[in-house]
């Protein structure tokens, strides 16, 4: 496949002939009763909201690679594609999926090996065997799981790409404040969001097309207890060290509203959660803010209840 246009890089009443990824898709009714389609198309620059209007071409499949034709339009002051053509990719064509795919910055080994070699170096005998039986538990999943369906990290190896720069945040800040068991830390950020494999359901392009029954259900904070226990029953565990993961796993979104039914009550669930935070904006803040131009504004970011401004000298 030739190199082609990129979403991001497309301005109002640009044409586009290529291939993109269907993130979402689906046919629907307008108020006049009229059909149309209406689809997330994605690259590695990110999502765009498109429309077919002729009320006849059925539903791609999400995950599949389609080649289509339209023009970049306006709705709302927010980017739409209008789909003129479109088909299925065919083996010939030869699509280059790196062009198409949300990718985490690093390999997935790579970040893997850190994450791994951190969980061996935690001191604690029963500590670092809980952690390293739940990474092996985990197993291959957690090469291509982003993590989450949307906003932050939302990409094939996310997840990892969320832990492991966790992990570097957590290392500098146990340094900075030497009371703090960097070693429980640690291994509240390995397995904070471990339990999202079983939330969300993947393919191995690191797309998720929906959660699972348990993802619904439960969530990843009350499967990452259970999960915990359970294995921490296997290994005889101390009582106090397991309640105390069990208290991170659960806190670490910190608010009701956001799931956690108890705020961080001890100092390392409290860095747990702002690692959490700082790690889950700044990576959201850097792909709004990729769309726009310096000086510019991004549109009202509906997960963090603001606009964002690109500087204009970088």
């Amino acid at each position: 496949m030739k190199q082609q246009p990129l979403l991001s890089d497309l301005i109002k009443g640009a044409s586009f002939d290529g291939f993109l990824l269907v993130r979402a898709a689906s046919q629907r009714t307008a108020s006049n009763g009229s059909k149309y389609l209406d689809m997330t198309l994605t690259d590695i620059s990110g999502d765009i909201n498109a429309k077919m209007w002729d009320g006849l071409t059925p539903a791609p499949e999400v995950g599949k690679v389609i080649k289509v034709r339209g023009v970049m339009q306006e709705y709302n002051g927010r980017a739409q594609f209008r789909v003129d053509k479109m088909r299925d990719s065919r083996e010939e064509d030869e699509v280059d999926m790196n062009q198409l795919i949300p990718c985490a910055p690093r390999p997935a080994d790579d970040m893997m090996d850190e994450i791994l070699n951190r969980a061996d170096a935690i001191r604690d005998k029963e500590l670092k065997a809980l952690v390293l039986m739940r990474l092996e538990e985990a197993g291959e999943k957690l090469l291509f799981m982003p993590a989450a369906l949307k906003l932050h990290h939302a990409e094939r190896s996310g997840l990892l790409n969320h832990t492991s720069t966790m992990l570097k945040g957590a290392q500098m800040i146990s340094e900075l404040y030497p009371f703090l068991d960097a070693d429980l830390i640690a291994a509240g950020v390995i397995l904070h969001d471990l339990c999202k494999i079983d939330e969300m359901k993947s393919d191995e392009l690191g797309m998720v097309s929906d959660y699972t029954r348990e993802g619904n259900l439960l969530g990843h904070l009350v499967i990452g207890v259970s999960e915990l226990n359970r294995c921490a029953r296997t290994l005889g565990v101390r009582s106090e060290l397991v309640t105390m993961l069990s208290h991170m796993i659960l806190s670490h979104h910190d608010l009701p509203e956001y799931g956690s039914p108890k705020p961080p009550m001890f100092p390392e669930a409290e860095v747990l959660h702002t690692l959490d935070v700082l790690d889950a904006r700044m990576n959201e803040m850097t792909h709004e803010l990729s769309k726009v131009q310096p000086g510019s504004f991004t549109d009202r970011i509906w997960s963090l209840d603001r606009k964002l401004y690109r500087r204009e000298e970088e």
